[in-house]
């Protein structure tokens, strides 16, 4: 018998009390790979990227996928065989986008701090474009790129100061923020971006954070940002591209964030009715593409009843799936098997690290033993790509699969793997 998809999570289902991702067995890649294991659904990537082809059908548009939200090679390789760019944000992503078949002229630079070494590096691949986030930056990559005898293609990052309504360490378009120029200040920047012989303006930039989950955000950036081109092209400065960043949110726990192509279709009317409808459009999008692309199997090692709390002690930890520790995060958490009769208790999740903030989940009605297997949902976004060797632990192995095959994309890594590099004293 197959049960419905998990909410949310389309390509997961249970079948005769099974978990499966798209047509393979959970269990069986747990058995074959080991655990924690990060299984990530092929097909469930490519849905999420077609709900944005579909809303830019017909427009000048660019999908730059924004790696840091997983930046596995295997992924990079998915996105860039299906036409994506990519947005990133430091030279050693930049190597991993050349090492997927990723194609540079296709990549958006964003960051605060690019290093004159990342801009040189930048320059020679042929980048797309720099998303320049301060003036101090903008003259450094004018003489970096002056000294090449190239011009820099940029964009400025706006700060438009609109409150995205999300976590505020996930919050980027705010005064208070460290990302982009107040919104003010533009015009001035822009005229001397123009004024330098070794810069080429080609856009404008925006961004104002993740897991946004209402469409009111975007579209008062959107108004700020299209004010701003209005002035800058009356300036006599030519806008070839604007650039609204990414941010939408996935249902992590009964979040109902718009479908990707219902809020463009609300936004592009909006900039048709400005006027704007005839320049090429950039987005870059992470978290939306992948969060519920991936999970996380994991076995319960102990359980540990206590007077106030209980806890479901499993093997993997906050240096697999950091987002709880770091902000509080909510991700389901299901069984790989469905219990028929067993009665469900209450339970803290936890991992084995030696820190308090070690959780995954906080009070689960459960219905476990040691030796079973539990699946962390919501876990392709902001997991793997922030996973460390806290505890000298190693990073997690990382399956893809698509339709009836699986492909192990990364090994799991051993102690010695996360010491190799170190030098021991004489």
């Amino acid at each position: 018998m197959t049960q419905p998809a998990l909410p949310g999570h389309p390509y997961f289902s249970y079948r005769d009390g099974a978990l499966f991702v798209e047509e393979m067995r959970a269990s069986e890649l747990a058995d074959a790979h080991g655990t924690p294991l990060f299984i990530y659904s092929k097909a469930a990537m490519l849905a999420a990227l077609a709900s944005y082809q579909r809303g830019f059908a017909g427009r000048h548009a660019q999908i730059c996928y924004a790696m840091k939200a997983n930046s596995s090679l295997a992924v990079l390789q998915v996105f860039a065989r299906a036409g994506c760019g990519f947005d990133i944000v430091s030279g050693g992503e930049l190597e991993r986008v050349q090492a997927a078949g990723g194609n540079a002229g296709k990549v958006i630079f964003s960051g605060v701090g690019k290093t004159r070494a990342e801009m040189r590096q930048a320059l020679a691949a042929g980048i797309g474009c720099f998303n320049v986030e301060s003036e101090a930056e903008l003259d450094v990559l004018a003489e970096v790129a002056a000294a090449m005898a190239l011009r820099a293609p940029v964009s400025i990052r706006v700060n438009p100061n609109v409150d995205p309504k999300t976590h505020p360490y996930i919050s980027t378009g705010l005064k208070d923020n460290k990302f982009g120029v107040a919104h003010e200040d533009a015009l001035r920047i822009y005229q001397h971006a123009a004024s330098l012989p070794s810069l080429r303006v080609i856009g404008i930039d925006c961004h104002i954070g993740s897991q946004i989950t209402e469409a009111t955000p975007y579209l008062d950036a959107m108004d700020r940002v299209l004010d701003l081109v209005t002035s800058i092209e009356a300036a006599g400065i030519d806008i070839e591209h604007i650039d609204f960043g990414g941010g939408l949110g996935i249902a992590y726990n009964g979040d109902t964030p718009p479908e990707a192509e219902v809020l463009w279709r609300e936004l592009l009317a909006k900039l048709d009715a400005r006027g704007f409808g005839h320049k090429k459009l950039m987005v870059e999008p992470g978290r939306s593409l992948v969060g519920n692309a991936g999970l996380c199997v994991s076995e319960v090692l102990y359980l540990k009843p206590g007077e106030q709390k209980s806890f479901c002690i499993i093997d993997a930890a906050m240096n697999d799936l950091p987002r709880p520790a770091m902000y509080q995060a909510f991700h389901a958490i299901v069984p790989l098997a469905l219990a028929s009769q067993a009665q469900d208790q209450r339970y803290d999740v936890v991992g084995p690290i030696c820190e308090s903030g070690d959780w995954i989940g906080r009070d689960r009605a459960l219905s476990v033993a040691a030796g079973d297997r539990l699946a962390v949902l919501s876990a392709g976004a902001y997991c793997m790509s922030m996973s460390s060797n806290y505890n000298t632990r190693g990073r997690a192995a990382e399956v893809l699969v698509d339709g009836a095959s699986a492909r192990l994309v990364r090994q799991r890594e051993t102690p010695a793997d996360t010491f190799k590099n170190e030098i021991l004293l004489p």
